[in-house]
């Protein structure tokens, strides 16, 4: 069975509640995922938005949240997690805010994608130092054993 990833406030292509939001308390959804295949040494997750800043004419992929060394024994992230509640060993990378841990959608126009992915890695990456998802997914390169996506959608009320 494929790796699944799911949100306890939202379904696949449903729209993300406001609480995860700028217009609400901007804290991260309750994630699970499932079928974590053999082998997997680490996950990542990144949290993205290509739609950025305009879903009509997107101009760059706007970057909310980077974890990484989740060990692969963790079964999701509970609601608005703080960075010392993360799985031991994980660790985090640099969102487009320019800081670490998340940041929720507050697109500026237009009802967005936010696609959150989830890599199962046959390795434990080094210690990035705070990675951009560029970096990540460079460092990822090679290693990833299987993928899985959640799209949330979200727009200014």
């Amino acid at each position: 069975m494929p790796m699944s990833l799911t949100a306890s406030s939202f379904p696949q292509d449903g729209e993300i509640p406001a609480r995860h939001t700028c217009e609400g308390h901007d804290i991260s959804p309750e994630l699970f995922w499932t079928d974590v295949p053999e082998g997997t040494k680490s996950l990542v997750l990144i949290v993205d938005d290509p739609d950025a800043p305009d879903p009509a004419a997107p101009k760059r992929t706007w970057v909310h949240w980077v974890l990484y060394n989740i060990p692969p024994h963790a079964t999701g992230l509970s609601e608005g997690i703080p960075t010392e509640n993360l799985p031991r060993g994980t660790r985090e990378g640099t969102n487009d805010w320019q800081r670490t841990g998340y940041g929720g959608p507050c697109p500026p126009i237009g009802n967005h994608r936010y696609f959150h992915k989830l890599y199962a890695l046959d390795t434990v990456l080094p210690d990035l130092k705070q990675p951009t998802k560029s970096k990540l997914e460079e460092a990822m390169r090679g290693h990833i054993i299987t993928y899985s996506e959640l799209i949330g959608r979200y727009q200014k009320h």
